[in-house]
């Protein structure tokens, strides 16, 4: 009986370790005009530091590409109508005060502020915030670029 709660909690500690995004919709009134955002709240449930990388589709950059996630800690990010793009996050990561270093995983060509996709292996989550004629937002959670990190949309 002792092993089978053992078990349970490692279950429960391993679910408990992800790095997660949420979504939440706000409509802005503006002039009479109704504007919608979308705010990415990226959310660290890891033990470990992870740094997200993020590759903008369009020319809006969010959280400047890339940045560093305590264990617990979160932040929002603020998306455009029609903002498409991808976050993934990175681990071992080690900067200078330039911001040039090399992550274990997920690496962005050696940089802080990503300006390129990451390395595989890393888990990717990725959007298409609806604008104009579609006001449809698409998501996915992809391994195509391999596993590095649980990671969940909420």
């Amino acid at each position: 009986h002792h092993h089978i709660t053992q078990m349970k909690e490692k279950t429960i500690k391993k679910m408990a370790n992800f790095f997660s995004i949420h979504i939440l919709f706000f409509v802005f009134i503006t002039g009479g005009v109704a504007v919608s955002a979308t705010v990415f709240t990226l959310e660290n449930s890891c033990p470990y530091t992870v740094w997200p990388g993020i590759l903008s589709g369009n020319s809006n950059t969010l959280g400047e590409g890339g940045f560093q996630l305590t264990p617990g800690s979160s932040v929002h990010l603020t998306a455009p109508p029609g903002w498409s793009g991808r976050f993934w996050g990175r681990t071992g990561c080690n900067f200078d005060s330039y911001g040039r270093g090399s992550c274990v995983t997920g690496d962005c060509g050696g940089v802080l502020k990503c300006l390129g996709g990451g390395v595989p292996p890393a888990t990717l989550a990725e959007f298409t915030v609806g604008s104009g004629d579609s006001s449809m937002d698409f998501y996915d959670v992809s391994l195509v670029d391999g596993c590095n990190v649980e990671m969940g949309i909420t």
